[in-house]
This record gives structure tokens, C-alpha cells and sequence, in this order.
């Protein structure tokens, strides 16, 4: 896998109640992904881009939601999600919660 790859895979982590919960609990991390990654390169990726060491990657495939703005309705694009759970002790600094 190239490097222009690896930035091209994780788009921005998933910030929420839910994830700020899973990073104290279980030392998971949410990103939200490529719809064409696999967990291998997910797994690279944050490595890679983290310096931490992946134990498992699971992914979720989101559909759009439904949204109208005044009269007219559309539909936001589906998007990719992965739960990444790192090694016990480590942690990504940047995604801390204060």
C-alpha cells in the first residue's frame, strides 16, 4: 500500500458520547473510513499514521439519512465506519477527550 493511500483511507474520527465512552472503556477509536477500505488497510492505516499497534478492526456500513431543506428532500451519501481497538496502554493522543 503506498503512502498517498494511507491518508486517502481514514477520513476523520467520529467524535460522540458513544465513542468518547468506548476510548475510556474498551480503548477503542471510531473513524469514519473509504467505502472501498478493508480492515487490512484500515489496520495499516492507523498504525501507520497513529504509531500504535491494532488489535481488531470491525466496520459498519451507514446509510445516508433523509433530509429536507424547505422544500426540497435529498439524501446524504452512505459512508463507512470502523471501530478500532488498540493495544491496552496505548492511546492516540489527538483523539483525547478533555
Amino acid at each position: 500500500m503506498n503512502q498517498e493511500r494511507v491518508y486517502e483511507i481514514i477520513r476523520y474520527p467520529h467524535i460522540s458520547e458513544k465513542t468518547a465512552r468506548l476510548q475510556a472503556d474498551s480503548n477503542q477509536y471510531v473513524f469514519e473510513v473509504r467505502r472501498d477500505a478493508t480492515k487490512q488497510e484500515i489496520k495499516r492505516a492507523v498504525e501507520t499514521l497513529f504509531s500504535v499497534h491494532v488489535e481488531s478492526v470491525q466496520v459498519s456500513n451507514m446509510k445516508g439519512k433523509v433530509k429536507s431543506f424547505r422544500f426540497n428532500i435529498g439524501r446524504q451519501n452512505d459512508w463507512k465506519k470502523a471501530y478500532v481497538r488498540i493495544r491496552a496502554g496505548e492511546v492516540i493522543a489527538d483523539l483525547q477527550p478533555e
